[in-house]
């Protein structure tokens, strides 16, 4: 906007202009190191502030008059605009250029009472008519305040910018702007826009919700806040002001994709290619975004909050920020994914990871009462249904199981870290400890210089009882864990074996078997502890194996007892169809090897108990005699 060399009326010579009017000068003003030579007359008839100036200085004998207009709001440039006007020359309005000269105008006290339309009421009619009513217009005016906004904000202009933009991203855009077709002949082949056949070379703005995400990105940071909580006031969707928010975090802040892909083929509006972004503080922004945030849940919402975390410890903002973010993850924290979770550490530490900060989330989640509500199911891809707090919990101590399993692998990884992870969610969160004892193992296997102490203090954090079948499969042969863990192992893996095969046994007697009364969790801790104080471990682990090896012969000669049974039937009835008049069943059976179990006719009720067993005693007593051999092993 700076004139550059010789201006209608006008002339400059180095540091200062002179007015062509070939009358000397009598009156000199200072703006900013640069001298305006100019004359009375023209300046007194339009400008209150030198009339009264050039009154005050009538009792000196001086003929040239001379001001210094210290902090003149626009600068020289706008002086210079108003110089042009007091002279009568063409000037030119702008939107670049009308907040500026209403300033100075306004500063100059060029009113009305010194001439009709001066040039404070010209540039006030331009202002509501032309800029106002377009949104690149509104933009650009914005942006062009910031040397002057405190004035401006006093005559209210840039409250007037604000709400004429918000009410425009509330209407429809094809009210205010270019037409909003993407076809037919409104359209160019280039992609311009047509009027009447004729090209006026914009480009047709998108008719998505998020079309004025990229104007408004190129303000300051002071003014984007002022918008926002504008556009809040004015009822704009949540979804719509977290938009603008990402998008607008993305373009200024590192580590949250500044230029990526997918944005960076949007086809930008008018006024994104006549402005020029902003000079961006990063941590003022950090910490400004923070307090804009709706309260809201997402799952690309909370990936962006994680993002913000992760930015905010490498621009180092202050505890406040870092806490009100942590707090805002750990209200849907059920939400977010594992590779976000994953922050690395920024600090002196030598741990790869920041775990200190998810902890922090794990207690904002678990002590804070989550009334979030979900964006509305047309936003894309923010909407998360609402869950149960179990489910949430379920989900999140799996999230917490997979993120110890993640960092387990590094060597700087202290034992402690993992302790109070794994022990920040309730026990309740956790139907099976398979993810547990899947993290310790990993961190078992990196971290070999760990003495059996330690692993068993980790190890407490398992209930035993929780493990599947395969995790205990895996935990009895497992070489790293200490031997007391492997006992305890062993003993609820016998629980498991013994429940599995009485049921089996009571399936093959045909009997339903009652639900057995569970044993409770302490009573079964105590008994594996006593166990494993005995002196002689080594027996206990011993017949462990050989009742685990009777248990399978005795499961296989039950059912190699049935399928012989089986066939014996089988071949007596067809026996018995084929012979029938020429021999008798037990003498085909005498035939054939087999001896048949002799008829309640044939024999008196005393015989039957002498005669031989048959497949079901045999089975009764197989069970009898495990049950004995059980007890007297863990006796």
């Amino acid at each position: 906007m700076a004139p550059a060399g010789k201006l209608s009326g006008f002339r400059r010579e180095g540091s200062d202009w002179f007015c062509n009017g070939g009358l000397p000068s009598d009156l000199t003003v200072s703006i900013e190191g640069v001298t305006f030579h100019l004359h009375k007359f023209p300046l007194v008839s339009k400008c209150g502030k030198i009339a009264r100036a050039l009154e005050e200085s009538k009792n000196t004998d001086n003929k040239t008059l001379t001001m210094v207009l210290e902090e003149f709001p626009g600068g020289r440039d706008a002086f210079l605009i108003a110089a042009k006007f007091c002279y009568g020359s063409r000037v030119e309005l702008t939107a670049r250029n009308v907040i500026l000269v209403h300033c100075a105008a306004e500063y100059l006290e060029m009113t009305d009472e010194f001439g009709e339309g001066n040039l404070l009421s010209r540039s006030e009619s331009f202002f509501h008519k032309n800029t106002l009513r377009n949104w690149k217009d509104c933009i650009l005016a914005l942006q062009s305040s910031e040397p002057v906004l405190p004035r401006a904000e006093k005559l209210h202009l840039v409250g007037k910018c604000l709400n004429a933009l918000s009410m425009m991203v509330c209407t429809d855009p094809s009210l205010f702007g270019w037409p909003m077709m993407m076809y037919g002949s409104f359209q160019s082949p280039g992609g311009s826009i047509l009027w009447n056949g004729i090209n006026t070379g914009a480009r047709i703005r998108s008719s998505e919700s998020d079309w004025w995400f990229e104007d408004i990105s190129y303000l300051s940071v002071s003014l984007f806040e002022r918008l926002i909580k504008t556009m809040q006031a004015r009822g704009i969707r949540p979804e719509s002001l977290a938009g603008a928010i990402m998008y607008y975090s993305r373009k200024h802040l590192p580590g949250l994709g500044r230029w990526q892909g997918g944005q960076g083929g949007k086809t930008r509006t008018v006024a994104s290619f006549s402005l020029t972004p902003a000079t961006i503080d990063q941590r003022v922004l950090l910490e400004s975004i923070e307090k804009l945030l709706p309260d809201k849940k997402g799952k690309s919402y909370c990936r962006f909050l994680l993002g913000l975390l992760r930015v905010s410890l490498i621009l180092n903002v202050s505890q406040t920020c870092k806490d009100s973010l942590e707090r805002r993850i750990g209200m849907q924290l059920e939400l977010a994914t594992l590779d976000s979770l994953l922050i690395p550490t920024y600090s002196d530490s030598d741990a790869l990871y920041n775990t200190d900060c998810i902890e922090q989330i794990v207690h904002y989640f678990i002590s804070t009462e989550s009334n979030l509500t979900s964006f509305s199911p047309s936003s894309r891809d923010l909407q998360a249904s609402a869950s149960p707090s179990s489910e949430s919990s379920r989900k999140v101590a799996k999230l917490i199981d997979s993120y110890i399993a993640e960092i387990a692998s590094d060597v700087n990884l202290k034992p402690e870290k993992i302790r109070r992870l794994a022990e920040a969610l309730p026990e309740s969160s956790r139907l099976l400890h398979d993810g547990l004892y899947r993290a310790l193992d990993i961190y078992f296997k990196a971290h070999p210089w760990l003495s059996d102490r330690e692993k068993e203090e980790l190890c407490n954090i398992i209930d035993y009882q929780k493990l599947s079948i395969h995790a205990c499969a895996h935990a009895s042969q497992n070489d790293r864990l200490p031997l007391r863990v492997v006992l305890q192992v062993l003993f609820f893996e016998q629980l498991h074996l013994r429940t599995a095969l009485a049921g089996c046994l009571n399936a093959l007697d045909g009997e339903i078997a009652p639900a057995a009364a569970p044993v409770p969790i302490t009573a079964l801790g105590d008994m594996a502890g006593e166990i494993v104080q005995r002196d002689g471990w080594v027996t206990v682990v011993r017949e462990n194996q050989v009742l685990k090896v009777d248990m399978d012969r005795m499961s296989s000669r039950v059912g190699e007892l049935e399928e012989e049974f089986s066939k014996i039937k089988q071949e007596m009835k067809t026996v018995t169809k084929s012979h029938s008049s020429r021999s008798s069943p037990r003498l085909v059976a005498r035939k054939i090897g087999c001896k048949l179990v002799p008829r309640p006719s044939d024999a008196q009720p005393e015989s039957l108990n002498r005669t031989g067993s048959t497949p079901r005693a045999s089975i009764e007593r197989a069970r009898r005699s495990h049950k004995s051999k059980l007890s007297e092993s863990f006796t």
